[in-house]
């Protein structure tokens, strides 16, 4: 480098920058409280939550003040995380979990409060009767209000895929096999622990507690698959041969699914008031028809919330018309708007699809006939709105899910419907006010 060169550097000093550094204080902090605008979403849930019940939780909580003992998450934090997660189509605790140190919202709605995966899963899923208590109150408190009727109700049914796999389906020689292999393990298990190990007791308690539940779950996989059997052969002798069930989450089924192939699901059913749009009954069963569902959502709907209007009317679509229950549901006074099965076949063979058929109770006759007339055949236009919980639920993250069994799988469902309703209560009360102005 010549002499003129190393002038030319010095004159032009070395380069300067603002580095990061991030050893220092942030100089701005912020209070929880600023975390999100005053109009954000998660405002608005933490208000509905403390409209809720909260006294069957926290008569659970043996901590009391002036007494030894850790405080336990207030159950408006809990609640308020899984009903805003659910709104943001956030189904995984872990994910939650995440959210609630990396998200501004959850982080508001925390408050401080720190929680864990282990909590929040619980929590979801172990307070089913609770869950029940606030879905059917806030029905209430929404026909309370004037917001709905009850008079105009639809049903549909979705079926959501499980968290089993179908190579977890096993015929009942299997399972029997799979039992006695998981039986001798657990022996082993014991007789090693017996010895002398470098497992910690923290080690051998999860490994206990593995096998056992393995054991449990195989126990049960065995009386389900002989109900399958039980129904295979109502519908067809020596179907039952071919049952199965699954070896991780018994209580599921494999049904035919939406776009036509067969998995592992569960079946929600949705009782909808058509004028609200509000879900007015949830109901979960492991059956892939929904043939014979209607009488025990109506039944069930009734025992929540009373009788329903004397000029009730209920649609449904193809998949429900099942004469028993459109005869039970008739003789509750409910009008049934269902669409007679092949009306074009039976044109075809010179039939009347409309005209009672011998062996038609009364109830049956006059939905045949009713469905032969072209007022019924405009109402029915309404059923379509059935479908609309069905796709909010959808949009909201309800594809799979990740919890096992009917119990458990039914609370992550009135989680869908509790926030649903809340946000239609909101949204009817703003329509009103909108209305009266």
């Amino acid at each position: 480098m010549n002499r003129q060169d190393t002038s030319r550097d010095a004159a032009a000093g070395v380069p300067r920058m603002r580095s990061p550094d991030r050893s220092q204080v942030d100089p701005n902090p912020k209070r929880i409280d600023d975390l999100i605008p005053s109009d954000h979403k998660a405002r608005l849930i933490w208000e509905l939550v403390r409209g809720l019940d909260m006294a069957p939780l926290y008569a659970q909580i043996k901590a009391v003040e002036g007494h030894a003992g850790r405080s336990p998450i207030d159950a408006q934090v809990l609640t308020a995380l899984w009903l805003y997660a659910t709104v943001e189509g956030v189904a995984s605790a872990r994910e939650l979990n995440r959210r609630c140190y990396d998200c501004d919202p959850y982080k508001w709605i925390r408050g401080g409060v720190d929680v864990n995966y282990h909590t929040l899963s619980d929590f979801r899923t172990d307070n089913l009767q609770w869950l029940k208590e606030q879905v059917v109150n806030n029905i209430a408190a929404i026909r309370a209000e004037g917001l709905a009727d009850l008079d105009t109700l639809g049903q549909d049914g979705m079926r959501v895929r499980a968290s089993a796999g179908n190579a977890s389906f096993k015929k009942a020689e299997t399972l029997e096999r799979l039992l006695e292999e998981s039986e001798q393990e657990w022996d082993r298990l014991q007789e090693g622990f017996e010895q002398e190990t470098e497992l910690s007791a923290r080690q051998q308690a999860a490994q206990e507690r593995a096998a056992r539940e393995k054991i449990e779950r195989l126990k049960q996989a065995q009386e389900e698959v002989k109900q399958v059997a039980e129904q295979r052969e109502k519908r067809k002798k020596g179907d039952g041969a071919s049952a199965r069930a699954s070896t991780t989450d018994a209580e599921a089924r494999r049904m035919k699914m939406g776009d036509g192939g067969f998995r592992p699901a569960y079946n929600v059913e949705f009782g909808t008031d058509l004028n609200s749009l509000v879900i007015v009954g949830a109901a979960l069963v492991n059956a892939g028809s929904d043939g014979g569902q209607m009488e025990p959502m109506v039944q069930q709907i009734e025992a929540e919330q009373g009788p329903l209007p004397e000029d009730a009317e209920y649609y449904v679509d193809g998949g429900f018309t099942n004469k028993e229950d459109i005869e039970s549901v008739g003789q509750r006074g409910v009008t049934v708007f269902a669409p007679v099965k092949e009306p074009e076949k039976q044109e075809r063979q010179g039939k009347d699809p409309y005209v009672a058929k011998p062996g038609d109770t009364p109830q049956v006759a006059a939905w045949r006939e009713r469905m032969g007339t072209a007022e019924a055949k405009e109402k029915y236009k309404q059923r379509s709105k059935t479908e609309w919980p069905n796709a909010e639920c959808r949009n909201r993250g309800l594809q799979q899910f990740l919890v096992r069994g009917l119990a458990k799988v039914k609370a992550v469902v009135l989680w869908y419907v509790l926030i649903h309703n809340l946000l239609r209560m909101v949204a009817l009360r703003a329509e009103r006010a909108q209305v009266s102005a």
